[in-house]
Formats: structure tokens, sequence, C-alpha cells
């Protein structure tokens, strides 16, 4: 019974944690990260028939080889796929086998197996009571025992479904668009070296919520490698984008001393400046971090995220009103919120009142664009209270406790806009919103207490 339990437990925490993975990892938002994944993707999301604005491909700080969906249209690629990838075909192969999860409808309907195991599993309970009340009780736990084993395979057996359902999803999506299927098997490769080192049994996927890589290879194999698309080589432009976002991610997640081995100073190429970049900020050498940035805009002098980087280096290392001039142009070529707020960051930062202005305009048009980005609705409330605009500094802190989850002081702050913003405006309006959904909230959690 105690592992019956547990196994029900198991089930439906693992749903939870399907709908709501993020939350215990950190987001990585990188403004030329998420362009690459916009435009990488767009051709697949087409072929999947959905609409690539309504479709993100975002990273996350985790160094497992992995990727999931978790609801909505959200498609989340873990930092170390991105690093293990050889090129960019690879990623793409991924991502269309993740689009196919969306498309049909897997994180919804996983509670269908759920439901179907544990419909087994009280089966099991019922006869097993049974037969315990007529006296035999080693029979009626061996009944249980069955009933506990047969409903981890059936569900076993239904998210394996799913999976080879996504495969072959994505192999459609990868020939509609065009797009070769060579790196997806090579990347089902790597996972299968991986599971080769781990020791996995090959014989059968039986116990696994996954097929197992080689025999995904085996059924792929025979779909990728008649298509017209097999030999098309990887668009150069999109590689080399590629190329860079890896290299900036590694600077970034990686140890310094890692980084600096995988690129080392011999290596003059663009991705090795911008990783060494990171790796130099990262050791607290902003001389070395300031020169690999220079490096990158004698050879590209106007692109924006080699700007945003230099920006970036000048203000964390105490020089905002030197960044103010970079990431200006940053944001004047891209208009990308991301950037924006990088700007507006290192205008306050200078504490030059004249400088506040500005700031109050990038936010506004910043968070405009992007509303999910608790740090532009921080520095909004920053400028607010500086000029002495309490209602609106509250309203911005409201909405920064309302997209963090906290309840309690988006409640608060709303209720502070409230009571001082002029009734009727687009502002009060928001503020009432923000605190009957959070109000409503809070009364939720003490329920459940």
């Amino acid at each position: 019974m105690a592992r019956l339990l547990q196994f029900l437990a198991l089930a439906l925490a693992s749903l939870a944690l399907m709908s709501r993975p993020a939350l215990a990892q950190q987001i990585l938002r990188d403004a030329e990260t998420e362009a690459f994944m916009a435009d990488m993707s767009a051709p697949l999301v087409k072929a999947a028939g959905m609409t690539p604005k309504n479709v993100q491909v975002l990273v996350i700080n985790d160094p497992e080889i992995n990727a999931f969906v978790a609801g909505g249209q959200y498609v989340w690629v873990h930092s170390g796929l991105i690093a293990q990838a050889d090129n960019v075909n690879q990623l793409q192969g991924v991502v269309a086998h993740e689009l196919g999860h969306i498309e049909g409808g897997h994180i919804i309907r996983s509670g269908e197996g759920i439901k179907d195991a544990t419909s087994v599993t009280l089966l099991s309970l019922v006869l097993g009571a049974a037969a315990i009340a007529a006296g035999g009780a080693e029979a009626g736990m061996g009944i249980m025992g069955l009933g506990q084993q047969a409903a981890m395979s059936k569900f076993l057996a239904f998210s394996r479904a799913q999976e080879s359902s996504a495969d072959l999803a994505g192999a459609r999506y990868l020939h509609t668009a065009g797009i070769s299927g060579r790196g997806s098997l090579e990347f089902f490769k790597k996972l299968q070296n991986q599971e080769y080192r781990l020791a996995i049994p090959q014989d059968n996927s039986y116990g696994r919520t996954h097929p197992l890589s080689g025999e995904r290879i085996s059924v792929l194999r025979e779909v990728y490698e008649v298509d017209p698309a097999w030999d098309r080589p990887v668009d150069p432009q999109l590689e080399a984008r590629f190329e860079r976002i890896k290299a900036k991610l590694i600077g970034f997640v990686s140890e310094p001393q890692q980084t600096l081995i995988k690129y080392p100073e011999s290596d003059q190429s663009l991705p090795a400046h911008y990783a060494r970049a990171y790796a130099w900020h990262k050791s607290a050498y902003p001389q070395k971090a300031l020169a690999e940035a220079d490096a990158l805009l004698a050879a590209e002098p106007h692109d924006p995220y080699f700007l945003e980087l230099k920006g970036q280096i000048l203000l964390e290392s105490g020089r905002p009103a030197d960044a103010i001039a970079p990431l200006r142009e940053a944001v004047k070529i891209t208009n990308q919120p991301l950037i924006s707020v990088l700007l507006s960051h290192a205008l306050i930062a200078t504490e030059d009142p004249a400088n506040f202005a500005e700031a109050e305009q990038v936010l506004r048009v910043a968070v405009q664009r992007d509303r999910e980005n608790p740090f532009a609705w921080y520095q909004l409330g920053v400028v607010y209270e500086r000029r002495g605009d309490t209602p609106r500094a509250a309203l911005a802190t409201a909405e920064r406790y309302a997209m963090m989850g906290d309840h309690n002081l988006a409640l608060r702050s709303a209720d502070v806009a409230v009571q001082g913003l002029q009734p009727g405006t687009v502002d009060y309006l928001r503020a009432q919103d923000i605190a009957m959904t959070s109000r409503a909230a809070v009364e939720q959690q003490r329920k459940k207490r």
C-alpha cells in the first residue's frame, strides 16, 4: 500500500512539475539568443501549423542535455543541450520534436495516462482487499503488487507512445520546412552514447519513459535518409549565429577557467572573443573583457549585440555613464526591450536626474513590448519614486510582485496605487485588476492552510 501511494504521488507530482517547470530553474533571457531562437524555429513552427509569434523557444540554466514543453506554446531548452550541440541543425531537430509535443497536446493528455494507470491500481486494490478479507492475505498482497506493476507499465507505455509520436511529427515538420533530419539523428546518437556511458540496457525500452535512442534512430533513419532535404547543407548565416550564441552561453554559465580552455586566446574567431569576454567579466577583469568586446566591434562596429556586450561590461564595472553611448546605439538598431532595460539601468545608475526622463521613456516602451520582465518594472518603479510619483511607483512594484507570484506584496502595492491614482485612468484600472487578482489568490492560499 505504501509503495502504491508513493507511485500515485510521484505520478501526480510529475504532472504538476510538467506544468510549471521553470519555477525551479533560472530562465536565461538574452536579446540575441531569443532573436536567434525565433528565426531558427520559425520554419518549423509554420510547418507545425502554428504562428511563429505565438511560440517561444526559451533557454533555462541547466547543464543537462534536455528540452521539454510544459503547457502553452513554449519550448524550454537546457543550456547544456545548446553547449553540447555541434551545429544548428541538431538544435532544430530537438525543437522539431518538442513542437510535436505541443501539436499533439501531450501535456494535457498526460493526465489521461495517469488516470488510466490509476484505474488499474484502484481495481487491484479492490480485488486485493477482497482476497485479504476472505482470508487470503498473501494472495491479496500479491494482487496489489501486480496491480501496481501493471499500472506503472501502462503509464510508461503511454509516455513512450507520446515520445514516438513527437519524433515522427518532428520529422514531418523538418520535411515540410525543407530542413535536413541529419542533425536530429546526430543528436540521438549523442544521447545513445550517453546511455552507453550510464550502462543502460539496450535490449528494450521497458521501464523507461522514452524509447531507447537506438530504437528511435532505427525508425527515423528510414524517414530522414529518403527525404529530399537529407543532403541539404545548413544555412551558413544561421550556423554562424548559432556559434555566437553557443559561445556567449558557455562564457556566461561555465566556470571562467573552463571557458578559457575551450576558447584559448590563440583562437581569434568571433565566437571565441565572445566567450572570453564573458569569462573575463565574470572573473572581474574588466579591462580584459573590454579588450575582447573591442575586438568584436573592430570586426563589426555596428553589431547591436557587440555594442550591448560592451555597454554591459562598462555598466557592471561601475562606469554607467560610459555605457550609455553603446547601449543607446544598440537600442536604436534593434528596439529590443531587453537591451532597452539595460540602457535604462545605465541611465538611472548615473544618479543624474537629467537622465531620468529618458530612462522612463525607454522603460515604458520596453514594458509595453515585453511585460514579463520583473527587472524592467523594478527600474520603472525606481524612476517614479525618485521623481516623487509614489502611486505609479507602487503600480510598477505591484506589476513586479504579481509577475513573481508574490500575491501578498502585489496586493499591498496595488492598494497603494489605487488610493493615489486618478479614478478611470488606464493606470488606475490596471492597479484595480492586480488588486482583484492578487486578493483572490491570497484568499485561495488561506483556504488551503
